[in-house]
């Protein structure tokens, strides 16, 4: 499959012993959150394939969705750009209308010029008709545009985690991560299943790890069970090698109050992380993922996490000043 060169690769493997003491387990963390710029995070693997093809068709304007915070949308936006090429993104608020300000996500987004369609979460639902008729009024216009969707999440954005299983094997291979041995199990983050059906695809085949476990953000485990395969036949229809491939876990135990939220537990966890180990993860994303894992009662021994990024999502959010030293 065609790509793009993007992304600042290799990202590193990073370990620090409190981090294994908090977690419960060994836990090599897979940099993607240092993949770029501000287009960072897991992302822009994906994008490393999938404007490869918007730009073999031309596009001049690439459509996409997520939630208002939306990392995808950040990165498809921005990496857009500079490729020439507008961008429209359907976020989803709660009521389908535009925020008071731009911050976080969206000020990156509004920084480069995307052109926001807003809508509710009913109307959300309907996300890949809805993009589809816009797509079709640009054509009628004369326009070339490209849809992706959701999280970049299909056949072609699938490649990106394919593709980043053998970066990890290389790095294995030279006895960075605690290797040559694979590890025990890949964990990450799951919002829409390209990344959970790239790891798949690749882990065991390139022994990396015979497992894949995706920590649900939002939806329940029946979605990404029927969602992740589903990507994953797309791959391989597309020339993806069908090796042996990874056992899927996935797990919706602690998405916490909902989709962007987390619970007390959740948000006290995201803090001691940093505050042990100096590593920022996001309150949407891996910072629910590795709590996951450190609930978990029978822990994969060693563990590669995949940190997908999401540190601007971070910054939109606001809370009381602690004044309490800290040592």
């Amino acid at each position: 499959m065609k790509k793009l060169h993007l992304a600042h690769l290799p990202t590193p493997l990073w370990h620090h012993d409190a981090l294994d003491e908090l977690v419960g387990t060994e836990v090599w963390v897979k940099r993607d959150d240092m993949t770029s710029g501000a287009a960072a995070g897991n992302k822009i693997r994906k994008l490393e394939y999938l404007l490869s093809e918007a730009v073999d068709r031309h596009a001049s304007v690439v459509v996409t969705c997520g939630a208002l915070q939306s990392n995808h949308a950040r990165a498809t936006a921005l990496v857009a750009r500079e490729l020439g090429m507008r961008s429209v993104l359907f976020l989803r608020t709660p009521d389908g209308k535009a925020p008071g300000q731009a911050s976080g996500n969206v000020l990156l987004d509004q920084m480069v010029g995307a052109e926001f369609r807003f809508v509710t979460p009913d109307e959300y639902q309907d996300r890949g008709r809805l993009m589809g008729d816009f797509a079709q009024g640009l054509i009628e216009r004369g326009e070339r545009p490209y849809v992706i969707p959701e999280g970049g999440s299909n056949g072609v954005g699938a490649f990106g985690y394919l593709s980043a299983m053998g970066e990890v094997k290389g790095q294995l291979n030279q006895g960075q991560g605690g290797g040559p041995l694979p590890f025990d199990a890949i964990v990450h983050a799951c919002g829409s299943g390209g990344t959970a059906a790239g790891c798949v695809l690749g882990a065991r085949a390139l022994d990396v790890a015979p497992e894949v476990h995706a920590f649900a953000v939002g939806g329940d485990a029946a979605y990404f069970q029927s969602t992740i395969p589903r990507i994953v036949r797309d791959a391989i229809a597309l020339g993806a090698d069908a090796g042996p491939l990874a056992d899927l876990l996935v797990h919706d135990a602690w998405i916490g109050p909902g989709y962007g939220e987390m619970s007390e537990e959740q948000h006290q966890f995201l803090f001691e992380v940093s505050r042990r180990s100096g590593l920022i993860l996001d309150p949407v994303y891996t910072g629910k993922a590795l709590f996951g894992l450190s609930q978990l009662p029978h822990k994969p021994a060693r563990v590669l996490f995949l940190h997908t990024g999401g540190l601007p999502g971070l910054l939109a959010q606001t809370m009381p000043l602690d004044s309490t030293p800290t040592r």
